[in-house]
């Protein structure tokens, strides 16, 4: 079994696979301040839970795939690695391990990590040229070229961001469930921010992968729009430009980025 971890800003998502088969899934709240042996209590609880693993804590684990946006907790759970999984090969995504995706930025090494895995899922399951839309923390839209390469992106503030801020900023305002509305039109101010919310950044996501799409390729028809990320279902019923949507995409990223690395160890 290959254990992935995709630790974002505000959640980290595990998963489990066997073979090309994610089996499990698991998603937790990032802490910065936990330790390396909270997380490893923490790892235990949830996985000691499945059928196919055993009691202990590493039992059924053969390896481990990492990427992370929070220094802090990938320093942990590199302790992690080295303290209760010593005898399993592990890939934490850094400068120096092989993608197989070239990076054509101004500084590669200041694109996040989870960033460049999605285009690593992104080129083995579609192909090129394509845009990633991961709705997280962060809305980021990311370019892969025809030929598999990163080319950049466009960051924007994420829907729970922008939720917070209204209900901070807004003094008659507060926060809101981000969910579907009965109409465009609010009949309500809870109902008027949610369609603010949910449609704006549909909006939002049409027009900036519309853009994108004119200069990453001369047919803008050619190009897979795939939507990943915890918040993609609220959006993926409203914006008229995205084709797929991968869940797992970080995961499986990990997974492919595992493989190309792990005999090299």
């Amino acid at each position: 079994m290959l254990l992935t971890i995709d630790v974002g800003n505000t959640h980290t998502v595990l998963g489990l696979f066997d073979g090309e088969d994610i089996v499990e899934h698991w998603r937790i709240s990032t802490d910065a301040r936990r330790t390396a042996d909270e997380l490893a209590v923490l790892l235990q609880g949830l996985m000691g839970m499945h059928p196919l693993l055993g009691d202990e804590l590493g039992d059924g684990i053969d390896g481990i795939a990492i990427c992370a946006t929070v220094p802090s907790v990938l320093h942990e759970l590199r302790e992690v690695t080295r303290r209760y999984y010593g005898d399993v090969p592990a890939v934490l995504v850094e400068p120096g391990v092989k993608t197989g995706v070239p990076i054509l930025t101004d500084n590669p090494k200041e694109v996040g990590a989870d960033r460049i895995i999605n285009a690593v899922a992104a080129v083995d399951l579609y192909g090129g040229p394509a845009i990633v839309v991961d709705f997280g923390t962060a809305t980021t839209f990311d370019a892969v070229s025809a030929r598999g390469e990163y080319v950049g992106g466009v960051i924007a503030p994420g829907i729970e961001i922008s939720v917070e801020a209204l209900g901070v900023r807004g003094a008659q305002l507060r926060k809101i469930e981000v969910a579907r509305p009965r109409s465009v039109i609010g009949k309500n101010t809870v109902e008027a921010m949610q369609s603010g919310i949910i449609y704006g950044f549909a909006g939002q996501v049409d027009g900036v992968v519309n853009r994108m799409a004119r200069e990453l390729a001369d047919d803008p028809d050619e190009v897979t729009v795939i939507a990943t990320g915890g918040l993609a279902p609220m959006v993926l019923g409203e914006s008229s430009v995205i084709d797929e949507h991968e869940p797992w995409l970080t995961l499986i990223g990990l997974r492919l980025v595992y493989e190309r690395n792990v005999s090299r160890m």
